[in-house]
């Protein structure tokens, strides 16, 4: 038996387009779809085929995986793909699609005979480029040296939450990794907000808390991408953080749990899209602070 595999990937954004291409260059056979066709073609430079149909793209493949933009998307692109799937193969389902929407798609597996994992990742473009992911899985133990080599292409390490993806362990445990970083990114683009509406240098507050507790890479990170105007292109897009924050919201109040800095992170995205900024970096939420999309006049 090969470690080599046909693996089918569909959607090719930010973080399926950079899977696509770290999967090649491990020596995989790889078909991707994406629905602008545009914004696949340039993985036919990486070696890739480059499909027209979800269809195409999964005719013959050992492994799918999806990274789109929610669940109903995602299963809408399954069902596309549907009479060219072979029973058996495995699907990585990739996307940040929700508690509720996991049960939805496990089915789908279970319909046509695929073999489920539910396996969001973490980490934004930079780290997905550089094949430096951290893959959260859940998926029966006995089928799980068949998605290894995928996993190891795309991660630098795979957590497994559970033996049924059905039961959406990783997809849980990413909503709740995931509004930690909402959060950050919340709290650093309306730190800088407030500084520059009080006139206080921004380098004051971090020299402030340089070294201690309050300091944090990943503040400083997002501070970064605001105060240099590095906004494009978008580790994670507004747009897609303002969607991953409202299943924040949902799942909790669906649990039992009211959430109001997801809601408010969802609402300062949401906000931020609307002034123009919905396919910059989240740090871009930093604008909800202000009445316009350029922020406070000079």
């Amino acid at each position: 038996m090969t470690d080599k595999l046909t693996v089918s990937v569909l959607g090719t954004g930010i973080m399926g387009a950079a899977m696509a291409r770290n999967l090649a260059r491990a020596g995989h056979t790889v078909r991707a779809w994406n629905r602008t066709r545009a914004k696949a073609e340039p993985l036919a430079a990486d070696g890739a085929h480059v499909a027209g149909t979800p269809a195409e793209a999964v005719e013959g493949a050992d492994v799918v995986l999806t990274m789109l933009y929610d669940g109903p998307a995602t299963l809408d692109v399954m069902r596309e793909a549907a009479p060219a799937l072979r029973s058996g193969a495995a699907w990585v389902q990739s996307t940040t699609a929700g508690v509720e929407a996991i049960g939805d798609l496990a089915a789908f597996a279970r319909e046509h005979g695929l073999v489920f994992f539910d396996a969001p990742v973490l980490g934004t473009r930079q780290p997905a480029e550089a094949g430096q992911l951290l893959v959260l899985a859940a998926g029966p133990s006995e089928h799980r040296a068949a998605v290894a080599p995928v996993f190891d292409a795309v991660g630098s390490r795979t957590v497994w939450t559970g033996e049924d993806g059905a039961a959406g362990t990783a997809s849980r445990l990413k909503l709740v990794a995931n509004s930690w970083v909402l959060a950050i990114t919340a709290a650093a683009g309306e730190v800088l907000a407030l500084a520059r509406a009080l006139d206080v240098d921004p380098q004051n507050f971090f020299d402030a808390i340089e070294g201690g507790p309050l300091d944090m890479g990943y503040l400083r990170a997002k501070a970064k991408l605001i105060l240099d105007g590095q906004l494009t292109p978008a580790q994670f897009a507004v747009a897609t953080a303002a969607k991953d924050a409202r299943l924040i919201v949902q799942a909790g109040e669906q649990n039992g749990a009211r959430l109001d800095v997801a809601a408010a992170s969802a609402e300062r995205m949401e906000r931020a899209a609307a002034q123009g900024h919905a396919d910059e970096d989240m740090a871009a939420a930093y604008f909800a602070s202000f009445g316009s999309a350029d922020g406070p006049s000079a």
